[in-house]
């Protein structure tokens, strides 16, 4: 028989501090339903867990690199999906997510990149590892910018 692991409850100030968020942001994602408490107290307290504390982090992260709340539900919705059996499923997810942040970075750089003097603009993808280049290269190909150089 499996001995299930002792899981950590948290009220919703611990999980604020421990997330270095506020209570109120705790709140606005729980009535979003981008987070859930997994239990009630016996005073009828909502108590999130690790998870919770996990995804809460992760929001925390998407919001940072500019994901809408809709983006990051249809994320957190696929990362739910995510069994332990499909460990590469979630890293291609965590690779599409990667990507759709390197393109709205993109998106950002590309009216400035479009101000550049083509030698200016050469000048600067010279500084970039070949790697790096054409990542770049092959996002401005997707967004219909065209071949750079």
């Amino acid at each position: 028989m499996k001995k299930r692991k002792e899981e950590n409850l948290y009220r919703i100030g611990e999980l604020a501090k421990l997330a270095n968020v506020s209570e109120r942001t705790i709140d606005y994602y729980t009535s979003l339903g981008l987070i859930a408490p997994a239990q009630r107290s016996l005073k009828n307290y909502r108590l999130y867990n690790d998870e919770t504390l996990l995804r809460l982090k992760r929001i925390i992260q998407m919001k940072s690199e500019k994901y809408s709340l809709d983006e990051i539900r249809d994320n957190l919705n696929e990362w739910n999906k995510v069994t332990d059996e499909e460990q590469m499923s979630q890293r291609f997810t965590a690779l599409q997510m990667h990507m759709q942040q390197l393109e709205r970075e993109v998106k950002e750089l590309s009216p400035i990149i479009d101000q550049m003097k083509p030698r200016q603009a050469k000048h600067l993808f010279k500084n970039l590892t070949p790697q790096s280049a054409a990542v770049i290269e092959a996002l401005l190909l997707l967004l219909g910018k065209g071949p750079f150089m």
